[in-house]
């Protein structure tokens, strides 16, 4: 667990690229692959993966919500199951999320009870995004474990697959 107080002290070392990896670039275009596997299914184009310190992928995941008729099937919620279940641990402390969309407010919730280390985030989404947009949901006061977070990485690319993908659904619906 991760203090906001061993959070400001231990920045730059929680923060570090994990091993192996040249840049969070890189990882995201890893999630916009999955993310583009969503899209193949017909679901909303984002992608998950989880990282450990060391560089190994634990889990890579895509929304499946229509497919596996799940409203918590969000990519975060599903590459934090697959996680769990390759650690054989509920925790998945030191991890780091790559995502290509900001996470909603369950998804961070789960995401502290997790308690993974960070979340590294492609485009915002101003109407159901809590890590900067809609609120800031890893700031409340009362989480026990803190949860660092940065923004923007491929923000245009990742802006555009779920652009793209709702252009082309409102064509369809309008055809």
């Amino acid at each position: 667990m991760t203090t906001r107080r061993e959070l400001e002290h231990r920045y730059k070392e929680l923060t570090a690229l994990p091993d192996q990896w040249n840049s969070w670039e890189e990882l995201m275009r890893l999630a916009m692959e999955d993310a583009a596997a969503a899209e193949a299914l017909g679901e909303v184009p984002v992608g998950a993966l989880l990282v450990a310190p060391d560089g190994t992928i634990l889990a890579r995941a895509h929304n499946r919500t229509i497919t596996d008729n799940d409203p918590t099937a969000h990519a975060e919620v599903l590459a934090l199951r697959q996680a769990a279940t390759t650690l054989q641990n509920y925790r998945i402390e030191d991890a780091v999320l790559v995502v290509t969309l900001e996470p909603c407010l369950m998804c961070t919730g789960a995401l502290v009870h997790a308690r993974v280390r960070g979340i590294v985030y492609g485009t915002a989404d101003p109407r159901t995004g809590v890590v900067d947009s809609a609120m800031q949901a890893l700031e409340l006061p009362f989480h026990n474990h803190a949860i660092w977070h940065t923004g923007g990485i491929l923000r245009d690319e990742c802006a555009e697959q779920l652009s793209a993908f709702f252009r082309r659904r409102r064509m369809e619906q309008k055809n």
